[in-house]
């Protein structure tokens, strides 16, 4: 995956992807600001239209800018999708949207899902009664995922229970303010993405 301004990802891309937390909610947000892509010429430049090929480029760049992946990690993730049954794009979500990171964020223990990568990186996070380090690990049906006791005085976890007291998670992660827990109580789904999945999977099948 590119490094770089993660707000200049966005504008490059034209979506908001949720790159920098509560900033990209707000008027704050570079894409509302500066709508146009990046670029000496600013908002007069000219471009061309993008190809069907084009169009699949840039939905997969989404992928990879939003989930944290790089093409490596798309493609196996795409191979495993391909092998189950069923339709390729909705397993291949499903994939994505089970991700230890991603759940993370969707229960709204961190802000974004490379604030989320962070607390997994440090320890901070268990899955089941026991640590998880990887961000990469895919959460099952009945999973529990919740924040380790001895990381309660941390600063992003101090306030939390006052924050999620107005947050509503996905219909398919049950949230436990009080235990600062979760449960997986269902396959993802109804999840809300600025990008055409179908697009990727065309780029992968060629």
């Amino acid at each position: 995956m590119r490094k770089g301004p993660k707000e200049k990802r966005e504008r490059q891309l034209g979506e908001r992807l949720g790159l920098k937390a509560t900033r990209c909610r707000g008027p704050k947000c570079a894409v509302v600001r500066k709508p146009h892509k990046p670029g000496v010429h600013g908002p007069r430049g000219s471009r061309r239209p993008l190809s069907d090929f084009g169009l699949q480029i840039r939905e997969k760049q989404k992928f990879k800018v939003t989930y944290g992946l790089n093409e490596r990690n798309l493609r196996q993730l795409f191979g495993r999708a391909v092998k189950a049954s069923g339709s390729t794009a909705t397993q291949l979500m499903e994939l994505l949207e089970s991700r230890l990171d991603n759940v993370i964020f969707r229960l709204g223990f961190a802000g974004s899902r490379s604030a989320a990568r962070q607390l997994i990186g440090h320890g901070h996070i268990i899955v089941n009664g026991k640590r998880v380090r990887a961000p990469g690990y895919h959460v099952r049906v009945n999973d529990v995922i919740g924040i380790r006791p001895e990381s309660a005085a941390l600063a992003a976890v101090r306030d939390l229970r006052e924050t999620l007291k107005q947050y509503d998670s996905p219909s398919w992660l049950a949230l436990d303010v009080d235990k600062l827990e979760g449960r997986v109580v269902g396959r993802p789904e109804d999840v809300n993405i600025p990008f055409e999945v179908n697009l990727l999977v065309e780029s992968f099948s060629k």
